[in-house]
Formats: structure tokens, C-alpha cells, sequence
């Protein structure tokens, strides 16, 4: 009897676990720039850490990546060959420490 009720919880937790709604969700950013060796995507969802993530060639000239954020509200920018850019046509929020602006994003979880 001990066994059958460990192995019930057990099926619980992992029914659960699966039946949650995911807390974080799949974010692709894209940016055109043809003429560049090297873009990537800094914010203050991965502390501005150039390492994190670093973009692809999508082709015509596009980079791309998919990020994985959690809900909420993010600035960010990106650095092409070594020059912090804004995100053209995209929300910019107030000025930054620099004196520049940061774009801004808001992940909402699909519902």
C-alpha cells in the first residue's frame, strides 16, 4: 500500500508539473544589417552580457536569434561590429546612463 501511494504522488507531481502554463516564453529578435561580420543582442535580460547571445545570418542580410525571457518588460540594444545600435522602427524607453536610449520589450506569456 505504502508503494502504490508514493507511486500515485509521483503521478500527480509530474501531471502537475506538465499541465502548468510555461513561465517563460520564446522571443525572436531580428535586425538588418548586410554589411556586418558580427551582431549581438545585449539587454538587461542577460545583464548586457555580449557572450549571451550572440545572433546568426538569416540570410538578405538579416540576424536573428531567439531568446527564452521570462514575462516582463526588458530594455535592450545590440552591438554590430563593436557599435551599440538601437533597434530601428521599435519602442525606445528613456535615456540610459549614457546618455543614448535602449530599445524596450514587454514578453507577455500567450494565454
Amino acid at each position: 500500500m505504502l508503494f502504490l501511494t508514493h507511486f500515485l504522488r509521483r503521478i500527480e507531481m509530474v501531471v502537475k508539473k506538465h499541465s502548468q502554463k510555461p513561465s517563460r516564453r520564446r522571443v525572436k529578435f531580428s535586425f538588418h544589417a548586410p554589411q556586418a561580420n558580427e551582431v549581438l543582442l545585449v539587454g538587461d535580460f542577460n545583464q548586457w552580457n555580449p557572450k549571451k547571445h550572440m545572433m546568426k545570418k538569416a540570410g538578405q542580410g538579416d540576424w536573428e536569434k531567439i531568446a527564452v525571457m521570462k514575462p516582463g518588460t526588458y530594455e535592450y540594444k545590440y552591438i554590430i561590429d563593436g557599435h551599440w545600435q538601437e533597434d530601428p522602427g521599435k519602442p525606445l524607453g528613456g535615456l540610459n546612463s549614457f546618455g543614448t536610449y535602449n530599445n524596450v520589450i514587454t514578453v507577455v506569456l500567450r494565454g
